[in-house]
């Protein structure tokens, strides 16, 4: 098997916890080349994997089928002469690509109508039993070959490199801020989700105030999309705009996010995107769970600590709090966070 093509998830947390599927399939095929298709917001994980020849970017757009985009990206893949594909979204349209490429092994687990798309299938596991994210892509390593495979160690966990370019990318931003990342917690009050994976902003503040109040060398870099700059912005306003607090939702790219939470001091987030590249980037962390189950998505580090309440309502993977509450995540206190924070090994 000398060249392989990845259709990558659309998220970015799902994207992290490919990384061991890329590393299996590495090691059962040294000499194969593996490329990604990937949406231009979740390709830069991608760069950041050793395993990846070539990341591919296309402007897919979510809920929206861009025949024409497929048909021109399958025209280009098919020159390429990839002997399999991994479809690892669920969804039809991520399987019409590799198929209009006549790429001849096409592994997934069976979805919306996909019959005769995938060709190499598993039964998608029910959402009562689900495994943890890692091993359910893992598992369609073992469809393409009869021999047994070789296998990596047990219970892999995600592994990411920084690039050098965006390590100085973000160096240079954090000289010129006078910021010292050995001294600086990174928060990410941001979860694409909604609200019930989103720890309140005011709880993020008293937490970010305690660490001020802790060593006045700490720094607080507020990091996330564009999308989470309302949020950070209310938690420095709440903090009386507090020198120590610096606001990055927005202004960093997502291979510059990923630097940054490499080389700092810890990072406070909820179960996120940035959770997962934290988690595997090795940052010590505090991982805030509401809604959602930590047994499916957990951050897979050894310096992770994951804070859940696990209350009889919870695990309920609602947008919305179906009871009005929200104490799933209310009732997880800035000082039960701050004291987890202080048994992290740096």
């Amino acid at each position: 098997m000398h060249s392989i093509l990845i259709i990558a998830p659309n998220w970015i947390g799902d994207a992290v916890m490919t990384q061991p599927l890329l590393a299996q399939l590495k090691a059962q095929y040294p000499e194969s080349k593996i490329d990604v298709l990937a949406s231009t917001w979740v390709a830069p994980i991608y760069r950041a994997c050793p395993e990846v020849h070539e990341v591919i970017e296309a402007k897919f757009e979510h809920k929206q089928l861009q025949w024409k985009l497929r048909k021109q990206l399958a025209k280009e893949l098919a020159s390429k002469n990839y002997q399999v594909c991994f479809v690892l979204p669920n969804s039809f349209k991520s399987a019409i690509i590799p198929w209009l490429a006549n790429i001849p092994f096409r592994v997934g687990y069976r979805g919306e109508l996909r019959f005769g798309f995938i060709n190499l299938a598993l039964d998608n596991p029910s959402k009562i039993n689900r495994p943890p994210m890692v091993e359910h892509y893992l598992a369609l390593s073992q469809l393409l070959s009869d021999e047994q495979a070789p296998s990596l160690a047990s219970n892999p966990t995600p592994k990411l490199n920084v690039s050098s370019a965006a390590n100085l990318a973000v160096q240079i931003k954090l000289q010129s801020a006078k910021i010292d990342p050995a001294n600086t917690y990174v928060m990410c009050p941001g979860a694409e989700y909604g609200q019930t994976k989103r720890w309140p902003t005011s709880h993020f503040t008293q937490l970010a105030q305690r660490l001020i109040a802790s060593n006045p060398n700490h720094q607080i870099i507020l990091l996330g999309s564009k999308g989470d700059h309302a949020l950070a912005q209310e938690i420095y306003s709440q903090a009386k705009q507090d020198v120590h607090i610096h606001n990055w939702c927005g202004s960093t790219s997502l291979d510059e996010a990923i630097a940054l939470i490499g080389m700092s001091k810890a990072v406070i987030s909820n179960d996120s995107g940035l959770m997962h590249i934290a988690a595997a980037l090795k940052t010590p962390q505090a991982a805030i769970f509401g809604s959602s189950d930590p047994a499916h998505t957990p951050p897979l580090s050894s310096k992770a600590k994951v804070i859940w309440l696990n209350l009889p309502c919870s695990p309920c993977h609602k947008r919305i709090c179906p009871l009005g509450h929200l104490k799933c995540l209310n009732d997880i206190l800035p000082e039960q966070v701050f004291a987890t924070l202080s048994t992290l090994q740096s």
